[in-house]
């Protein structure tokens, strides 16, 4: 692994989907640059209101309205603050952003434009409803989140950006890095900020889990062969301060501290995947992730039911043919009837705002298809899926994508609402090869 090193001139932008999350991926990362005198900002995408299980353990009483949950946001917010604060950073150091916990990727596929905002599951709200937000009253939509990240990117002028993972099993932290990403595309900046991406929610990574401080933090094993590792390693007295900061989130350490306390190590983690140049040859180009163990573990806290209709991702690769994106996904079984899949591709253009770019969502299970551009069917047949034992072809028009630079895609499987399984997010460069 490399080691991450500061510099005398970095500013460092911290991008956390939820309070807390700054702390385990980064606190270290904060800790020093304070030490160095650096400039340190960090943005939370939401105020982290749809944790119901640390509520409840953390009021001892289940939280059920709106303005009760919007509270638990306000709680969090303090305890970020707080959390924060014990770090060396000042209120001044935080934005908060105050979009909905669990719904920025549906914000990403599906409410961009014309489309209605997005209703929050839990708050009931359609706009940001916190008055100390970046943004109060802000719409849930697409170009409302690209545009605050921007400002803040903008304002700011990082060096370096610390930001959730592409391959995270969150949805929050999956949107987190596709916003970041095309707001850095769109900014054009120069130089541009290097990106250092961490991750918290990846299976039953990290191992052991619990409370391990002179251990250090490694990769998942056998994951991700194309991502080379960064890693900073943290001072004795770094890791005891991340622990005292990871526990000033209160709500979210009573309700799960052998999984928080998992990321109490010597050091701390970050590594992307390189954008895939297409076409690079004739042949399909593999995007791996597990290689070792292509059959993935199925989560503990599904029910027997839900284990039994499991449907894990085994492999995909892409190619371009013939002015059409084809994608080939296997899966480690036949597709159960009960079990549906979601392929997200979208397009970005370097001359177009991505906003007016197309957003396809592929969705199919055992029997059916369909495929959206944002909530909007496409005509049939304009994408074509066929499909295999265990796994499915899709072919879509570069037309239908809007033509593009560069493709944004990931994936997922589910039964009803629960997740089972998850594609990482990757970026395809379609421009000419330098």
């Amino acid at each position: 692994m490399i080691p991450l090193e500061l510099s005398a001139n970095d500013r460092i932008l911290i991008m956390a989907p939820h309070p807390d999350d700054e702390v385990l991926g980064c606190a270290g990362i904060i800790q020093r640059a304070k030490a160095m005198n650096l400039p340190v900002h960090v943005v939370f995408l939401t105020y982290g209101d749809y944790n119901e299980w640390s509520f409840m353990i953390y009021r001892r009483t289940p939280v059920l309205t709106p303005t009760g949950v919007r509270g638990m946001g306000m709680i969090r917010h303090d305890e970020a603050v707080a959390a924060d604060g014990s770090l060396g950073l000042t209120p001044d150091d935080l934005t908060f952003l105050g979009y909905p916990d669990f719904g920025t990727l549906s914000i990403m596929a599906s409410h961009w434009g014309n489309a209605a905002p997005y209703r929050s599951i839990l708050t009931k709200v359609r706009a940001v409803p916190y008055p100390n937000a970046f943004h109060p009253g802000a719409p849930y939509k697409g170009e409302e989140v690209l545009s605050d990240l921007e400002k803040v990117i903008r304002d700011f002028q990082p060096t370096k950006i610390f930001v959730s993972h592409p391959a995270d099993q969150h949805p929050d932290h999956q949107a987190m890095y596709i916003f970041t990403r095309i707001a850095l595309w769109e900014l054009k900046l120069s130089p541009e900020p290097a990106l250092y991406p961490y991750l918290v929610h990846y299976k039953r990574w990290p191992k052991p889990h619990g409370y391990h401080p002179n251990d250090p933090l490694l990769p998942p094993p056998g994951s991700f062969p194309s991502i080379s590792w960064s890693t900073r390693s943290l001072s004795p007295d770094e890791t005891n301060r991340k622990l005292d900061a990871t526990k000033l989130h209160r709500s979210q350490f009573r309700g799960n501290p052998k999984y928080l306390l998992s990321f109490i190590r010597t050091n701390e983690l970050f590594g992307d995947f390189p954008e895939n140049q297409l076409p690079t040859s004739t042949a399909s180009t593999e995007l791996p992730e597990s290689p070792e163990n292509p059959w993935p573990d199925i989560p503990e806290q599904l029910t027997s039911t839900e284990r039994a209709s499991f449907l894990g991702f085994a492999e995909r690769t892409v190619d371009i043919k013939e002015g059409n994106l084809e994608i080939s996904v296997s899966f480690t079984r036949p597709i159960a009837m009960d079990v549906a899949v979601s392929l997200y591709v979208f397009g970005y253009r370097n001359d177009k705002p991505f906003a007016d770019m197309p957003k396809l969502h592929v969705e199919f299970g055992a029997i059916e298809h369909r495929v959206l551009n944002q909530d909007s069917a496409l005509l049939a047949g304009t994408v074509k899926l066929t499909r295999h034992r265990r796994g499915v072809t899709i072919l879509i028009p570069l037309q239908t994508l809007g033509d593009p630079d560069r493709i944004i895609t990931g994936g997922r499987s589910y039964l009803g609402d629960v997740p089972l399984d998850w594609l990482s997010w990757r970026v395809l460069d379609l421009s000419p090869a330098q």
